[in-house]
């Protein structure tokens, strides 16, 4: 039981997947060329034509990290990779009137796919309204996010569990799955001749 508790308090049922890095961001390798072609004076220009990277991401690289004279590949590597760790605020804790609006639909029983799909009724094209459900169950059972929503709300989730996991990542249980089905579609053609027995005659 101890281990459980501690488990769902680190965790707060929540699967929460691996951390990777984006290709959008800078690789190691990069950052490694960026350091050798400062240290022979090439300009940020020239470094992104190489990198195949848009000049501002090389620049903003470089003065984030000490500038030309400072910039060191590993530990700009560690920042970048300490800085993706760093949980960031929930848009429930962002948005004070969105978190209300939330939080009072919970309190009337309502499932997070209702509220999803009621927010964006209510507030066509205003994204700052808007938020899906998977986030609202995040801000509900993740640890990370305690400042996002009231976690006592869970109770009024038709469940009630402790834990969740998304339904993407659910598998079949079997339950309701006809096994070794055949489509209509597959069924042989002498099933269109069969004629249809006659009902309600007489038998002598």
């Amino acid at each position: 039981m101890q281990h459980a508790r501690r488990f769902l308090y680190q965790s707060g049922g929540v699967r929460l997947a691996p951390q990777t890095r984006s290709e959008r961001h800078l690789s190691g390798s990069e950052r490694e060329e960026i350091s050798r072609g400062l240290a022979a004076g090439e300009s940020a220009r020239q470094l992104a034509k190489r990198l195949g990277r848009s000049p501002s991401t090389v620049s903003r690289e470089i003065a984030r990290n000490g500038g030309r004279d400072r910039y060191r590949a590993a530990s700009a590597d560690a920042a970048a990779y300490e800085r993706g760790r760093r949980p960031k605020q929930a848009k429930l804790a962002q948005r004070p009137a969105l978190r209300a609006l939330v939080e009072a639909k919970l309190a009337l029983c309502w499932s997070p796919e209702q509220i999803a799909g009621w927010l964006r009724r209510q507030f066509p094209g205003d994204a700052s309204m808007q938020i899906s459900h998977e986030a609202i169950y995040l801000s509900l059972y993740d640890p990370r996010r305690r400042q996002a929503i009231d976690h006592s709300f869970t109770q009024k989730l038709r469940s009630s569990r402790l834990m969740r996991r998304p339904k993407i990542a659910r598998r079949p249980t079997g339950r309701g799955i006809i096994r070794g089905m055949v489509s209509i579609t597959d069924r042989p053609t002498e099933v269109e001749d069969r004629r249809v027995p006659a009902t309600g005659r007489a038998t002598s």
